[in-house]
């Protein structure tokens, strides 16, 4: 496991490769959750989160939708990929000055037969299930996450 510091570091150096989830229920509304965690807190934002070291993409997908939506073995194949995106931060995890996040994006949309008891508290401290339209049109909707519904 990475130290902090050797994060850190990664964070300094390289890109970091994530999975982003475009969540939509039945009626077209999207999933975002009001982030708790650098880069980006306090925005909303699509669930997501990084690959690790040696994990496969299935791994990764199964182990971000339990970790970001309570999800458990949720299949990748489950999903349609929309495509490779750029998100770049000025800040990083430790708010440690001077120090930019990059991530390199696969982002894959799903479609939940029901939206009941989503999301984990730990990593944002709301949802909210939007259109496209509506999330287009808040100030607090991260562009990162707005440039999947341009």
């Amino acid at each position: 496991m990475l130290t902090e510091m050797d994060f850190l570091d990664i964070v300094r150096l390289t890109p970091l490769i994530a999975i982003d989830l475009i969540v939509s229920d039945h009626e077209g509304r999207v999933l975002i959750g009001h982030r708790r965690n650098r880069p980006a807190r306090g925005t909303w934002f699509v669930p997501g989160g990084r690959i690790h070291k040696d994990e496969t993409l299935d791994t990764a997908f199964a182990r971000i939708a339990d970790a970001e939506l309570g999800i458990a073995r949720l299949k990748r194949s489950s999903a349609r990929f929309e495509g490779v995106f750029e998100h770049h931060y000025s800040d990083n995890f430790a708010d440690e000055p001077d120090v930019s996040t990059h991530y390199i994006v696969l982002a894959y949309a799903l479609t939940l037969a029901s939206s009941a008891s989503i999301g984990r508290p730990d990593q944002h401290s709301g949802y909210l299930w939007l259109t496209p339209a509506e999330l287009l049109a808040r100030a607090d909707v991260h562009e990162n996450t707005k440039a999947y519904f341009r």
